[in-house]
């Protein structure tokens, strides 16, 4: 996973495991990119394992930067995360657009 701790906004990458064998550090990480200023990115492509807890945290996130009144915004989704989504209850793009914003093309 990386970040680029001197930029604000900067995009945060996940690493492959997301699974909860992981999500300790991932979990760290995130906390850290959410006491910086600004909207956080978190690039989802090389996600290649997820399960119920990476979709908890990244729900959590999303809601804490609500609450923050900063944007938390996933691009890139992994066919892996998208999966484990919608196994885990969001029905299509549009449940998951509206709990986990997207950029898409480069918007």
């Amino acid at each position: 996973m990386t970040l680029d701790p001197t930029e604000a906004g900067a995009a945060l990458r996940l690493p492959s495991d997301c699974s909860i064998s992981s999500i300790r550090s991932i979990h760290e990480i995130i906390q850290d990119a959410l006491g910086r200023q600004g909207p956080l990115e978190i690039d989802c492509s090389k996600v290649n394992r997820a399960d119920l807890t990476s979709i908890q945290l990244l729900l959590s996130t999303a809601k804490t930067g609500e609450a923050q009144g900063r944007p938390v915004v996933l691009t890139e989704l992994s066919d892996v995360l998208r999966d484990t989504l919608q196994r885990a209850g969001f029905a299509g793009d549009a449940m998951i657009d509206k709990h986990f914003p997207q950029k898409k093309g480069g918007s």
